[in-house]
């Protein structure tokens, strides 16, 4: 890996910046519309499905090129894994006792975890002094997130909030692992091999645990799934790549800072959420951690493929 600058940012890239916040952002809005009558693993299957399908047929309208070696098989399910099942079960069970817009807080903290593990595994990803900063600033911002309250004993609450950050863990994880095992494919090949995997462990454990599922559901609750599936899943990772090969992996993490405000706007017009001071307030901390972390980004050879929210 180089250092190199970000390109600058043209007004496309704010627009399609815009579009892929406001798209991820709805995700926790979706969660919560859908939790009303969904359970946690219908949701999360379906959305695994239906992106897995869309990001397919995608690939075969391009004619993109598929990997052939059988290693790919285990990356996939692993990425699966990973990045799909174990992360959005985490985020959408621990939207049964937290608002939407504490979770987007919560999920941001992925970058500080992402460089801790990338730290850890990768000889080139030394956790320099600046570093050091922005994830013990983003670590204070998580902690002030999190409020007092959580000290106190563990309840729904609380329990709902460290789901959240199991799911950060995870996707840190999943980043770290992509960097080595998604490298000669097609991103959008990438993707959709993630989903893959992902849902042949999600679809045999919700058929074990709740059995042949019941679709009686209203509309609302269907076009959330749906707008999961289809938007926060194949038309996100169409998006981000785009703004991947216009900008560069630095400026695209700047999405991480545009996803909460988005959330906590959806969660407050639908549902009159109203977030503690904590929650604002550690907001701006882990903005300012991820501002510094973000301010020499380094740019990979390759590009991974990362969390959806």
């Amino acid at each position: 890996m180089t250092t190199a600058h970000s390109p600058r940012l043209s007004p496309l890239t704010w627009t399609l910046l815009g579009a892929l916040a406001l798209v991820w952002g709805t995700s926790f809005l979706s969660n919560r519309v859908a939790l009303t009558e969904a359970s946690v693993l219908s949701v999360v299957t379906l959305r695994v499905l239906g992106g897995m399908v869309l990001l397919w047929l995608w690939v075969a309208l391009r004619r993109l090129p598929l990997p052939h070696a059988p290693r790919y098989i285990l990356h996939f399910l692993v990425m699966g894994a990973l990045n799909n099942a174990i992360p959005f079960s985490l985020i959408v069970w621990g939207q049964k006792h937290i608002d939407s817009g504490l979770a987007s807080i919560l999920n941001a903290s992925t970058a500080i975890f992402g460089v801790l593990i990338a730290a850890l595994v990768f000889s080139d990803e030394h956790l320099t002094p600046r570093r050091a900063l922005g994830v013990g600033i983003g670590f204070c911002g998580v902690v002030l997130a999190i409020g007092p309250e959580a000290l106190r004993g563990f309840n729904p609450a609380s329990v709902g909030q460290l789901a959240i950050i199991g799911a950060s863990i995870s996707y840190g994880f999943a980043g770290a692992y992509a960097r080595f095992a998604m490298r000669g494919i097609a991103p959008e090949v990438a993707a959709a091999g993630m989903l893959t995997g992902g849902a042949i462990w999600l679809v045999p454990a919700w058929l074990m645990i709740e059995g042949v599922p019941q679709f009686g559901w209203s509309a609302p609750v269907w076009g959330a799934v749906l707008w999961l599936g289809a938007g926060c899943s194949a038309l996100a990772y169409l998006i981000y790549y785009r703004i991947l090969a216009l900008a560069g992996a630095g400026n695209l993490s700047l999405v991480t800072l545009l996803i909460p405000p988005v959330a906590i706007i959806a969660g407050w017009a639908v549902y009159a959420e109203r977030l503690g001071w904590n929650a604002w307030a550690g907001f701006v901390v882990l903005a300012a951690g991820l501002l510094i972390l973000n301010s020499r980004a380094k740019t990979p050879a390759t590009p991974a493929v990362t969390k959806t929210p």
